[in-house]
């Protein structure tokens, strides 16, 4: 039996249209009605008047947040560095006043932290940094000062290496436990197109020597020819344009060919030395294979001389191509990768770097490390001879091996007694623990040079000479450490306060 709609609800449960007796007819839906949207309202922004002049003086602290690179920087310069070196260069009264050089210091040191070495960019940045108008306190020292300044006092710039490396140690950053070292291209302020190998200057200074007397001998018929027109009471001070600029070109390629010279007879000389040393000769016939072997050195045809920068070197760069440049040594300490040595060469190759990184290692570090980790670069006999000498435990890759190549097993057994010094490295390497301890290298040195390229523009060198560059890189690396010791400590008065 059919339920009836009063059943249904009575049962509590809800009737629909198909069980209603009398079905109605569908009520078609009306259009929604459309909602206006609200207008415009008298809204109350925050106030905002850029005319409005300052009723109180403003404060120099309320520029930057408390945690703030910049504020590290000015404590450090007022409250931790030395700066008697550079105060000691001035020894007259007289003169216009120069610019303090706690400040010249702070916006340098900033600078070279942030990847703002220039000396206009400084200036800039002066106007338009928040953090450079703090530390010059609004001053905006012209680029010419900065430039001056960084010039005269760049040995003592140099010497905040060792500072900026005694405050990591007073922290608590170098344990000297693992240190791995490792170079790297350093681009120079010299183009590789601005220099001539010893071949082309030989043939360029004969092609020179021929055009200026050329031009010589038509100067002189044209001086005759004014002579006898106009009369023997003319100037002729004055060299044609022309042919000054070619005696200039020549002047410089008969330094840069001297230079080449005097480096291969150097170069010969050492070699006739060690000679000598190994036949036993005594000075009198030692002194005459070394003036011998000077008089008969030539430099190679392919030796090169940079005009821009003669003491920058052509070097294979990281992608492949050929620049001027100096390599860039650097000591890392595996705990906070700090920068423990610092120094340039003029030699592409690693392997002459190996001795005195170590070294300097000790002399600013008061000993050595426990472990030193290095490439293939600075794998040779007698490097690894003298490490074993001196009783350090190192691990130095004795070859290179494609990247996801496992390396070679190590070979069981004793080691023989006539093994090589690289023989005994190959097996130390291939070793469980030396592959694991090896394995950190890559971690602590590596690292350091991807910041200091991205952070502080350490890629290319600004001044140039070898001197510069190696005080410039010294700077660049003292730099890398007081940002370490910033993210760690964060002030000054934490670095004292930090365990030794």
């Amino acid at each position: 039996m059919r339920p009836t709609r009063s059943g249904c609800e009575h049962s509590g449960m809800a009737a629909t249209d198909d069980d209603a007796l009398f079905p109605l007819p569908p009520v078609e839906e009306t259009e929604a009605v459309q909602k206006e949207e609200p207008g415009p309202v008298e809204k109350s922004f925050r106030p905002y008047d850029p005319n409005q002049v300052l009723l109180l003086p403003p404060s120099l602290e309320e520029w930057l947040p408390e945690r703030h690179l910049a504020r590290f920087v000015s404590e450090l310069v007022e409250e931790a560095l030395d700066l008697s070196a550079i105060r000691a260069a001035y020894t007259e009264e007289r003169g216009y006043p120069p610019y303090d050089p706690r400040l010249m210091v702070k916006l340098l040191i900033y600078g070279y932290c942030t990847g703002q070495r220039s000396s206009r960019g400084i200036e800039k940045r002066c106007w338009d940094d928040v953090g450079f108008r703090y530390l010059a306190a609004g001053a905006a020292p012209d680029y010419r000062s900065i430039a001056r300044f960084r010039r005269r006092h760049l040995e003592a710039l140099a010497g905040l290496f060792l500072q900026a490396l005694q405050l990591c140690q007073q922290a608590g950053m170098v344990r000297l436990g693992k240190v791995a070292l490792d170079g790297t291209k350093l681009r120079a302020n010299a183009s590789r197109h601005k220099a001539m190998s010893y071949e082309r200057m030989v043939e360029r200074e004969k092609q020179l020597e021929a055009e200026i007397e050329r031009m010589l001998a038509e100067a002189e018929r044209q001086d005759a020819a004014e002579d006898e027109r106009f009369g023997p009471d003319g100037r002729d001070d004055d060299l044609p344009e022309e042919l000054n600029r070619r005696v200039d070109r020549l002047l410089k390629i008969q330094e840069a060919k001297q230079a080449l010279e005097e480096e291969a007879r150097r170069a010969a000389a050492e070699k006739a030395a060690e000679r000598a040393e190994a036949q036993d000769l005594d000075e009198q016939a030692k002194d005459a294979k070394l003036e011998a072997a000077a008089s008969k050195a030539v430099p190679k045809p392919k030796a090169q001389r940079n005009f821009t920068d003669p003491d920058a070197r052509i070097m294979k760069t990281s992608d492949g191509a050929f620049h001027e440049c100096y390599n860039g040594q650097a000591v890392v300490d595996d705990a906070y990768q700090v920068i423990v040595a610092a120094d340039t060469s003029q030699c592409a190759a690693d392997v002459p770097s190996l001795q005195p990184m170590l070294e300097q290692t000790d002399t600013n570090c008061g000993r050595l490390p426990w472990q030193l980790l290095a490439d293939s670069g600075y794998c040779a006999e007698e490097s690894l001879t003298t490490l074993a000498e001196m009783g350090l435990d190192a691990l130095i890759a004795t070859g290179r091996w494609q990247h996801g190549q496992p390396p070679p097993p190590a070979p069981r057994g004793r080691i023989p007694a006539n093994a090589t010094a690289r023989e005994r490295m190959a097996r130390k390497t291939r070793t469980q623990k030396g592959r694991a301890d090896y394995a950190r290298r890559k971690a602590i040195v590596e690292p350091v040079f991807g910041q200091m390229m991205i952070l502080q523009g350490a890629r290319y060198l600004l001044l140039r000479g070898k001197e510069a560059a190696r005080a410039e890189w010294r700077l660049l690396c003292a730099c890398h450490n007081l940002r370490k010791l910033f993210v760690v400590r964060g002030t000054v008065w934490r670095v004292r306060l930090a365990p030794a």
